[in-house]
């Protein structure tokens, strides 16, 4: 009986967790994550499990995240998925891909008004990638994938040359 319920705390224990690292956001969040300050170099990017391009360049941008990890780089992955997915899919596909990263699930139906928050010329097409970096002034989109050499071409520079 101890073994099993033993077995319970456990189970009981991982599901809290899994279910922390997913926090849902509307777009009031959302426009503090797209205007953060600090002396880091943002890598935003959204994307869904469900969508083909965007597991296709997860491992991409999990490689250049740990590539720079001790830069001051930041990546931000902003789910797409169906909020009762928080608990579901979305951890497992999180499990699969062994991501660490920040995962926020945007819950806002309304795309019209936190679309061209996010970039004016963005078609609401994923993945979408936001990077910026505040303490040197710069800011740019890309709409589809992003490659690891194209990711890695844009942050290498924005990393060197902080303002200290």
């Amino acid at each position: 009986m101890y073994k099993y319920f033993l077995i319970f705390v456990f189970l009981a224990f991982t599901g809290q967790i899994s279910s922390q690292e997913v926090q849902v956001i509307g777009i009031d969040e959302l426009k503090e994550e797209l205007s953060r300050k600090a002396d880091s170099v943002y890598v935003v990017n959204f994307w869904a499990t469900w969508c083909k391009p965007c597991t296709e360049e997860m491992p991409d941008l999990l490689r250049v995240e740990k590539e720079y990890k001790d830069k001051n780089l930041m990546l931000i992955l902003i789910s797409l998925d169906l909020p009762s997915m928080k608990d579901t899919r979305l951890p497992k596909f999180m499990s699969e891909y062994g991501i660490n990263s920040r995962v926020l699930l945007l819950d806002d139906p309304d795309a019209n008004k936190w679309i061209p928050m996010v970039d004016e010329s963005w078609s609401g097409s994923i993945p979408a990638t936001l990077i910026y970096a505040p303490k040197v002034d710069y800011r740019d989109f890309h709409e589809g994938i992003i490659t690891y050499s194209e990711l890695k071409e844009t942050v290498y520079p924005l990393i060197r040359n902080k303002k200290q």
